[in-house]
């Protein structure tokens, strides 16, 4: 089995925000209120007992009903301006994905995990490159560099490097490292910078797993679509299959008062664009292709199907 890291990343903002000293007395009932949603959604979630299809439809349907919770009835419906305005900083809703993505990392939705041992799964920093330095430096005091690269989810395998000359057998490099055999990245507005980012990165983690995957994950799309086959990602999925909201309609909901005028415009906006099912499906998907449940590149398996 696979070791699994399941993330506070939005319990944590949001027990922050019920702490914070700028929070107006008018919103203190309202997050009350969200902290209660939040842990009746974890208890509902660590409740479910299906498995496959069945198990994925139920997650992606309450993530959908509590991402709303946040998203429109904490921060868009609030009488003033500090959730709205602040929700960059806040991280609220940008953070739901981050907690809830490690439950799609379960051997009820990929079976091949059920047959893997030594990987973990979580933020990791992955390896991305050895360098050595100046031949003056000490291998153990600067003279080799490991690089790394933050993922927001990760499935990884820890390794040990040790390095040392035949000339100086006592200088040592010793590092333990992460190699990242499946990379997710989370965006909520996924622009042209950071498709480039993402592509620069994932070039950088494949030239040290080939057969690794990155997989880039966003809600709303806020950039004209390139090929990424012209890229080393594998995919991009757009969750809620829809554009952003254009700057100049973003822009009336800067007051409370445009917010409230509104308000039904953006629920049904929200409801005719939820997390999509079908996205999820496709990252598990990518998943299973990574962690076959069966062996499917032994001899006899590609001497039956004639290639490889």
């Amino acid at each position: 089995m696979i070791d699994v890291v399941y993330v506070r990343a939005h319990g944590d903002k949001l027990h922050a925000l019920a702490q914070n000293t700028k929070l107006p007395d008018s919103d203190k009932p309202m997050v009350e209120k969200q902290l209660q949603a939040y842990a009746s959604w974890v208890k509902s979630m660590d409740s479910l007992t299906s498995e496959g299809d069945e198990l994925l439809e139920e997650l992606v349907t309450l993530l959908n009903a509590y991402k709303k919770t946040v998203e429109f009835d904490l921060i868009f419906c609030s009488g003033e301006n500090f959730l709205y305005r602040q929700k960059g900083q806040l991280k609220l809703d940008n953070t739901i994905l981050e907690e809830f993505l490690p439950r799609l990392f379960d051997a009820r939705l990929i079976p091949g995990f059920a047959r893997q041992n030594g990987l973990e799964c979580g933020p990791k920093a992955s390896f991305a490159g050895l360098s050595f330095e100046s031949p003056l430096l000490a291998l153990s005091g600067g003279g080799v560099y490991i690089k790394r690269k933050d993922q927001d989810f990760s499935v990884t395998r820890r390794h040990k490097m040790r390095i040392t000359t035949p000339s100086n057998p006592n200088d040592i490099f010793e590092q333990d490292f992460h190699v990242s055999y499946f990379a997710t990245e989370i965006k909520t507005n996924l622009d042209k910078t950071m498709f480039q980012e993402a592509a620069a990165t994932a070039g950088e983690l494949k030239r040290v797993s080939s057969g690794s995957k990155y997989i880039l994950l966003c809600e709303w799309l806020d950039m004209t679509p390139i090929n990424t086959k012209l890229t080393a990602m594998d995919e991009v999925i757009v969750l809620r299959r829809a554009k952003r909201i254009a700057s100049n309609q973003r822009s009336e909901f800067s007051t409370a008062a445009g917010r409230q005028e509104k308000s039904q415009w953006y629920s049904d906006y929200l409801d005719k664009h939820p997390l999509s099912l079908e996205g999820f499906k496709r990252l598990i998907w990518h998943l299973n292709e990574c962690f076959p449940a069966e062996e499917h590149d032994s001899e006899d398996i590609v001497l039956e199907r004639g290639y490889f």
